[in-house]
């Protein structure tokens, strides 16, 4: 049954209870379901469109799922409000230290009780060009909370390194970790308990999950996230490409794929390809933490700065001293993760976020896994086409209507919650909606192109890419992971060929180089998850790969690793589990093993004799991978984390 059928059910329960204590009699009974069940039909029907019978029941058993923790979480989001030090009930030292470095006049207002006090969460450094704008957006906050006759404070910086910097570096095995880490930074930064609202300043791979996380375990505060925008459009990403695979094949030198490189990566902003970051953002928006249509707004526009402002003013608003009262642990419900889940499926975004979301959810008390990801991906259409899965950027994306007109689709098709809890608007249903600045500067909200603009980069729910979204579940004998099918030719999306087997993805090279790769193969890297080296992304391996299915050949990766949003052309089985540093058969393929990776079946397997197989000792972990780079003192996050399915975190207990 669906959740609007159980609300409707309890419902007419509770109508005829009363009726019966009133009149003894239940001759109105049926009546008064019928009108009710008319009632619903024409509430659902005129304002929220049907709901797929998929995603209504992908949605009713993760209620069900998680009926006793988010249970628990819900009640000790009423006992943190409960019992927060208010401010009036703070003693005067610790008041004093908590305004000591403010001036007179926000001193005064904090002074005041009843004004609100915004604590800002920054990921800013100077580094990487999505957050360098961030520099003088705590003043900017500050000054529009002021104009609210309110007050806002930076709680507290969060580490935000550059997987794009990192990139086949040893300092990449630390940024997975480093998400479980800023969320107990962002944890931190709120635990002086100042505060009445968050503004999350955080755009990047690991570091809006983290800040979300962090949030949620303050969930009786309201919080929004602060995007800054991609940077302009550079050299064409399918040009990039097209340039890192001369220079895998030797053809141009360093100096011009450093050009190409700096020409792609040009100014401050995100970068431009459907990633991670820019699937975060899209994620935020869909979970009613955004404001809508604000993702994609590049830093210079000056709607940008308004948007800011208005996103100031919106948490304002929201705080328990007003009465819209919005604390972001019931924003994030079910509804809202679904929501989530289907505008990253629908717009084919990163494969880090099948463990992020799952991360998330669980810091909200709701249990999601694989399955419901793989079903929600096979009723969801591919909507969208922004590289690496076509050769549009996010700012042709966000031209061609962007995620306000995707939504638009979605919601109409019934593939999205409508009345899902928002942090802005009514509703979700009112995510359909953009912004514009008026000719005074103004901010003005109106309705989305019905249509998109450009429907070779951002189509219509009857005309999809493809019938299901951009992730689909593989299992077999090898375990179970994640492959990411939206850029993935349908006839590159079936390999069955001999395993090519490596212990490190700097291993590819000289084999590649020697011409042993001029072949039908599926490249194994193991010893790659989160136990063993904290799960790198293996980008290293891309050019090589591509450039042999260009030449013909039927070549596929399987790995314990991560690959991210940027995963591409080639078919990747990625996040196996149980890895192979658990027991995982990845430990025990040798060279020659036949795999079969089947995206269309969802099939990974090992074709031979499995008893054989099994009976192999593993091959034993490389010994070099766990020191240098700070490496070693993540030991303990690598000891207690959870698997990929589990979402790859050492904050929650394992299942």
């Amino acid at each position: 049954m669906s959740t609007h059928n159980l609300y409707i059910l309890n419902l007419f329960k509770v109508f005829c209870n009363k009726i019966t204590k009133i009149s003894g009699s239940t001759d109105y009974i049926w009546l008064t379901f019928v009108i009710l069940l008319q009632l619903r039909l024409n509430f659902y029907g005129a304002n929220m469109g049907h709901l797929n019978n998929q995603i209504a029941k992908v949605t009713d058993r993760i209620i069900e799922r998680s009926a006793k923790l988010r249970s628990d979480y819900l009640q000790r989001l009423e006992e943190d409000f409960n019992n927060r030090p208010e401010r009036g009930k703070l003693s005067c030292g610790n008041l004093a230290h908590g305004f000591a470095a403010c001036g007179d006049d926000d001193k005064n207002s904090l002074r005041m009780m009843q004004a609100s006090n915004i604590g800002i969460l920054t990921a800013y450094n100077d580094m990487l060009s999505a957050h360098q704008p961030y520099a003088t957006y705590p003043d900017k906050i500050k000054q529009a909370m002021r104009e609210m006759g309110c007050t806002a404070q930076v709680a507290g910086g969060v580490p935000a390194m550059c997987d794009g910097v990192t990139q086949g570096q040893d300092g990449m095995e630390l940024s997975l970790l480093s998400r479980d880490i800023i969320a107990q930074c962002s944890a931190i930064g709120l635990s002086h308990q100042m505060f009445d609202g968050v503004l999350a300043l955080g755009i990047c791979d690991k570091i809006v999950p983290g800040l979300l996380m962090g949030a949620l375990s303050f969930g009786y505060l309201p919080t929004l996230f602060v995007p800054a925008g991609p940077m302009e459009s550079g050299l064409p990403n399918k040009e990039k490409q097209r340039i890192r695979q001369l220079y895998a094949q030797g053809k141009i030198g360093r100096e011009e794929l450093l050009q190409a490189e700096s020409d792609s990566y040009h100014s401050h902003g995100t970068c431009t390809f459907y990633g991670t970051a820019n699937s975060n953002q899209m994620v935020l928006e869909a979970l009613g933490l955004q404001l809508p249509g604000s993702s994609f707004v590049n830093p210079d526009n000056p709607l940008r700065e308004r948007l800011t402002k208005e996103v100031s003013y919106q948490i304002a608003r929201i705080t328990a001293l007003g009465n819209d009262y919005r604390p972001i642990g019931k924003v994030i419900d079910e509804k809202a993760i679904v929501n989530g889940t289907v505008a990253l499926l629908a717009s084919g975004g990163s494969t880090n976020h099948s463990m992020h979301l799952v991360a998330i959810a669980r810091a909200a008390g709701i249990i999601l896994n694989w399955d419901d990801i793989s079903d929600l991906s096979a009723a969801v259409p591919l909507l969208a086409k922004v590289y690496p899965n076509g050769h549009a950027d996010v700012n042709h994306f966000h031209a061609a209507g962007g995620t306000s007109c995707m939504f638009r689709q979605l919601l109409d098709a019934g593939y999205m919650h409508p009345d899902a809890n928002t942090a802005w608007g009514e509703s979700f249903a009112d995510f359909t909606k953009e912004p514009t600045l008026t000719d005074d500067g103004n901010l003005e909200w109106n309705e989305s192109p019905q249509t998109p603009l450009d429907t070779e980069v951002l189509t219509t729910v009857d005309k999809p890419f493809s019938d299901e979204g951009g992730l689909r579940l593989l299992e077999g004998n090898l375990g179970r992971g994640v492959i990411k099918v939206s850029a993935v030719a349908k006839e590159n999306q079936i390999v069955e060929a001999p395993a090519v087997v490596i212990d490190s993805q700097d291993d590819l090279e000289p084999l590649f180089k020697a011409g042993k790769l001029e072949k039908d193969c599926v490249v194994v890297v193991r010893y790659q998850g989160p136990k063993a080296l904290g799960m790198p992304e293996l980008h290293k391996l891309t050019p090589f790969l591509g450039t042999l299915q260009d030449k013909g050949f039927s070549v596929a990766l399987v790995t314990d690793g991560r690959m991210s949003g940027a995963s591409g052309k080639v078919p990747a089985a990625i996040h196996l589990v149980p890895e192979a540093l658990e027991g995982g058969l990845l430990a025990k393929v040798q060279d020659g093993d036949m795999i079969r990776l089947n995206a269309e079946t969802g099939e990974l397997a090992f074709i031979g004799d499995l008893a054989e197989l099994q009976q192999r000792e593993s091959a034993p972990q490389p010994s070099a991978g766990q020191r240098g780079c700070g490496r070693e003192i993540f030991a303990i996050n690598r000891d207690n984390i959870s698997n990929a399915e589990q979402g790859a975190s050492f904050l929650y207990p394992k299942d």
